[in-house]
């Protein structure tokens, strides 16, 4: 899908301690403001127990798991906007990504010292919202003077859209994020070309010590006051204590930890499925014996543009679809056994897939 989720946040908050306990690409770590000089990718392993459940049924030889990519980009300092720390390389690494996971730092700890003196997730992610802003604003303020030279052509649509791009620059200048902004869609695309950093989606993630891991702290308890009114997600991730449960050998030992830590899973576990779904991707899954795969869809997507994700000619030559729901091939076992109780459909080119069909694609080129 080529879609990139971005960790963002203030520097030295634990983003990169985060981000290498998902990545199979480790990334340096520091205890000083600015060590980190460019962004690091990584392709993740999106955890989902349906694919597991349907390959202890298959029994394939291989399990693929779908992906998503990760970046984890520069700590951010007040004055990004203007330069300070590695500001403009960071925003435009941002500009890059199409959804954004919001580190926030929500424990104390004197050995690892805070760019601002002190520990304020609220205020931080202010400071992180600020240069967004600042940025925004300079790009629609730029386009409004492009936009001006058009109009004076005569052209309505330039008139239209610098209507719009001065809402935009007000919402900015009242310090607010273009996501909030109260415009319908056909308004909306006059800023779709400048790819405006606060029109991302966003996720939270308050990274706590090991002893808030399970209930959170007053830390998060003043994010998510924060963000109350906000239509967002506020996760809790204990990021030294992972790090630590990813460094072991074998899922024994990791679920050992996780249940001594009072944990059911690891919180970076819900951080990959959550940006998948801010990313507005899902799954379906193919069966056989020599795999069982998780592939990866925009949700919306019809059975011929989903099969064209396995391969171009599937697409090309699509004649139909056979669906199983994952409940149902869970319930009868086997994808004779679903046959034989009716519950196989056969799916033409206006089928939208749903999140965890199985599917099998008669195709013929």
């Amino acid at each position: 899908m080529a879609l990139k989720c971005g960790i963002i946040g203030i520097t030295n908050i634990g983003k990169t301690t985060i981000f290498n306990c998902i990545s199979k690409t480790k990334a340096e770590t520091s205890n000083y403001a600015f060590s980190a000089s460019k962004s690091n990718l990584g392709v993740v392993d999106v955890p989902d127990p349906r694919l597991y459940k349907i390959a202890e049924l298959a029994k394939p030889e291989k399990i693929i798991p779908a992906t998503v990519e990760i970046v984890d980009i520069p700590g951010l300092a007040k004055g990004a906007s203007h330069g300070e720390g590695i500001g403009n390389k960071f925003l435009d690494d941002i500009q890059r990504t199409d959804a954004m996971i919001h580190v926030l730092r929500c424990f104390d700890d004197e050995n690892l010292p805070h760019v601002e003196g002190s520990v304020n997730p609220v205020r931080d992610m202010e400071i992180v919202d600020l240069e967004l802003q600042i940025k925004d604003l300079e790009m629609v303020e730029r386009k409004i003077q492009r936009m001006e030279k058009v109009a004076k052509s005569g052209d309505k649509d330039a008139k239209k859209a610098i209507d719009v791009l001065n809402k935009y620059k007000e919402h900015f200048e009242n310090f607010q994020n273009a996501r909030d902004i109260d415009l319908d869609d056909d308004d909306k695309k006059y800023v779709d070309d400048i790819l405006l950093l606060t029109d991302k989606p966003v996720i939270y993630v308050c990274n706590v010590d090991d002893d808030s891991a399970v209930s959170g702290n007053a830390y998060v308890e003043a994010v998510k006051e924060a963000l109350k009114d906000k239509e967002t997600e506020v996760l809790v991730i204990a990021g030294a204590l992972e790090a630590d449960i990813s460094e072991l050998d074998t899922q024994e030992e990791r679920l050992e930890f996780l249940n001594d830590a009072g944990l059911e899973e690891p919180g970076v576990d819900k951080m990959i499925r959550a940006a998948y779904n801010l990313l507005n991707l899902q799954s379906f899954f193919t069966q056989g014996p020599k795999e069982v795969r998780a592939w990866t869809i925009k949700k919306g997507m019809t059975a011929p543009q989903a099969a064209g994700v396995i391969h171009s000619d599937l697409e090309r030559g699509f004649i139909r679809a056979e669906v199983i729901k994952y409940e149902d091939f869970i319930n009868y076992k086997t994808e004779h056994a679903v046959k034989e109780a009716g519950k196989m459909r056969l799916e033409g080119k206006s089928y939208v897939v749903q999140d965890g069909d199985l599917m099998n694609i008669r195709f013929n080129v």
